[in-house]
């Protein structure tokens, strides 16, 4: 084991000596010979320099003092680390004949913003070309998805060819030096590859968007927009998508592939918590899934508005596939069957994105570059394929679980049948027996009818005459409402009498006119005996006041209280102490003083002179309307006052 690693240690330095030698004595050419079709351009094959500043031109880039600061490329691939400069590339090659047919240098990340080749023309100068993702489609020197640069005839010979590449984001720079017919015959084969690839997923989503039409459910609605996403994602990488549906729009291409990725990461997710019934069965799985959905989006969200940089790191998807991953594979430790083909499936992608990253790394030189670089595509077609199956054995297994629910539910239907029979003889059985106690009770019912008929018969003839009794009392009763009424009217006529005739003390008094109501409501009587008419606009409908008693005209809203304009206005005294202090002035006809006034009323003499001065005033003026003997004449006094 010792002398394995020894080894190993003794070839790691026999390489890096051999690698600063190259260093030291110059960049050596690549030999291109006439057979030679195709080569790819790797570590020390390449020289790169950095422009920090961004303004260095070419002329100044292959002047001898700059020449000397192109370093080798230390990287499997030569890589553009800090993207606020331009990087300078340079490959030396050495035609041992003259160039026969066309050849072209191929540069294969589509994502770079700018790419200007200087290609030697053969008389000592350079032609050159510029393309790239900022720069519209249709402006290529190829239709091509990658970046071409055609070379010209030239003579047996070496010679430099320069590279300015300039991105936002990180590029591998991988240079190809082709034939034309190498180039025509691996983009056919390229081409054909991305047909069938992007094929598959047309069909896959097809054939999941029918089923949820079908079946309505979820997790087919969200493989149809995760592949989709899928598809979208390869194609922006891929550069197809900036060759067929934005070539007018080159801005798109620095966010193309951070939506999709985003968009491929949620619906994987969503999908993920569909398919495998997560909220149902794990709620704590299903919390750690909305939460990394929840986080992709926030952090694209910030990318997106404050820091487009963040983009480049795409390796953030490695937590959300991680998460789906591992919701796979504990769902199916819990013996969920459709999981296993979802574990599979996602153990693709992750080799795929893990072989990606180890490409991208440089690490990855042991395996072929169509592996490296398509590692993920193969992954998402894998993936695909076995999400299919994992979909196919899910509705495999309902169908399973609708068939014995079908089958339980015939036998359970077999069942009820039995007992439904069993149950129709013992209810026929028990129909029988009831119908006889049905007979047995009717008849008993039918004697029992005729006695209630009798019974009826003489209740009828009683209600007869009750009712004749009924009319007597009635009758009776109409008779002694009659005497009723002679009796009240006789009752007040004699009180009445009683008043004229002798003068009644302050409770016989009270006995007619008990309190502050029955004033208010013989006072309104007398009052408005004959009809309201508003005293402001004449009119005669009303109703009733806030006050007790009062009326409201209806047209004006005027309203009159029960005391205006009558003797009783502004009294400072109880209303049936003033109708008391009024009738002992009218009995003795202004001859009382207002001593004996206050010893009856309990009131103030002051008081009882005042207002009996305003009521002998009014008798003294109406004195020949007014007699001592006159029925209700106190009263009358009143109504006087009010004409």
């Amino acid at each position: 084991m010792c002398t394995k690693n020894r080894t190993k240690i003794r070839t790691g330095v026999i390489v890096l000596f051999l690698f600063k030698i190259g260093w030291l004595f110059g960049q050596n050419p690549i030999t291109i010979y006439p057979n030679t079709a195709e080569h790819i351009f790797k570590t020390a094959e390449v020289f790169y320099m950095e422009d920090s500043t961004n303004r260095l031109s070419f002329e100044e880039i292959k002047s001898a003092g700059r020449s000397q600061q192109f370093v080798p490329n230390e990287r499997y691939y030569p890589k553009n680390f800090n993207r606020s400069s331009t990087y300078w590339f340079r490959v030396k090659i050495h035609f041992r004949q003259q160039l026969s047919g066309e050849r072209v240098i191929e540069l294969f990340d589509q994502t770079a913003d700018l790419v200007e080749a200087f290609i030697p023309n053969g008389k000592g100068g350079f032609v050159h070309d510029q393309t790239g993702a900022s720069i519209h489609f249709g402006n290529r020197h190829f239709m091509h998805k990658n970046f071409e640069f055609l070379i010209p005839a030239l003579e047996k010979g070496t010679y430099e060819a320069y590279f300015k590449v300039r991105s936002r984001q990180m590029v591998n720079v991988i240079l190809v030096y082709r034939t034309m017919e190498r180039f025509v015959q691996y983009t056919l084969t390229e081409y054909f590859t991305f047909g069938l690839f992007y094929g598959m997923i047309i069909l896959f989503s097809f054939n999941n968007l029918l089923m949820y039409f079908a079946v309505r459910g979820r997790q087919y609605l969200y493989y149809v927009l995760y592949i989709l996403c899928v598809g979208l994602y390869e194609m922006s990488s891929d550069g197809i998508a900036f060759q067929y549906l934005w070539p007018e729009n080159p801005w798109f291409n620095q966010y193309a592939t951070a939506v999709f990725v985003c968009c491929v990461s949620v619906f994987a997710l969503l999908f993920t918590k569909s398919l495998l019934h997560v909220k149902q069965k794990e709620p704590r799985l299903n919390k750690l899934l909305n939460a990394v959905i929840i986080l992709r989006i926030l952090f694209f969200v910030y990318c997106l508005c404050f820091n487009q940089n963040w983009f480049i790191y795409k390796f953030v998807e490695i937590v959300p596939l991680s998460v789906a991953f591992f919701s796979g594979i504990w769902l199916w430790r819990k013996k969920y069957r459709p999981a296993r083909y979802f574990v599979l499936a996602y153990a693709f992608l992750f080799l795929g994105f893990v072989l990606k990253v180890i490409y991208v790394l440089g690490y990855a030189r042991f395996l072929p570059s169509s592996i490296g670089h398509y590692s993920i595509t193969f992954g998402f077609v894998m993936e695909m394929t076995f999400l299919s199956f994992a979909i196919r054995d899910k509705v495999r297994l309902l169908k399973n679980k609708k068939e014995r629910a079908q089958k339980r539910v015939i036998e359970q239907m077999q069942i009820n049948e039995k007992l439904h029979e069993m149950h129709n003889r013992d209810l026929e059985k028990k129909v029988k027996e009831r119908t006889l106690e049905v007979m047995q009770k009717s008849e008993e019912l039918v004697e029992k009818s005729e006695i209630i008929t009798g019974q009826n018969r003489e209740l009828k003839e009683m209600n007869n005459l009750l009712m004749a009794q009924s009319e007597e009392i009635r009758r009776m009763n109409q008779l002694l409402a009659k005497d009723n009424k002679n009796l009240q009217t006789n009752i007040e006529r004699i009180t009445d009498d009683r008043v004229l005739s002798k003068e009644m003390n302050f409770e016989e008094f009270g006995a007619k006119y008990p309190d502050k109501e029955t004033c208010y409501r013989i006072l309104a009587e007398l009052k408005w005996k004959k009809e309201y008419c508003c005293r402001k606009c004449g009119y005669d409908n009303y109703c009733a006041g806030k006050t007790p008693y009062s009326r409201r005209c209806t047209k004006c809203t005027y309203e009159e209280s029960v005391l205006n304009n009558t003797i009783f206005e502004n009294v400072r005294i109880p209303i049936n102490k003033a109708f008391y202090l009024v009738y002992l002035v009218h009995f003795h006809q202004g001859e009382i003083s207002s001593y004996k006034l206050s010893q009856k009323l309990g009131i103030r003499q002051s008081t009882c002179w005042n207002y009996a001065s305003k009521v002998k005033s009014i008798l003294t003026t109406n004195s020949k309307k007014h007699k001592k003997n006159e029925k209700s004449g106190w009263t009358k006094l009143v109504l006087n006052v009010l004409d």
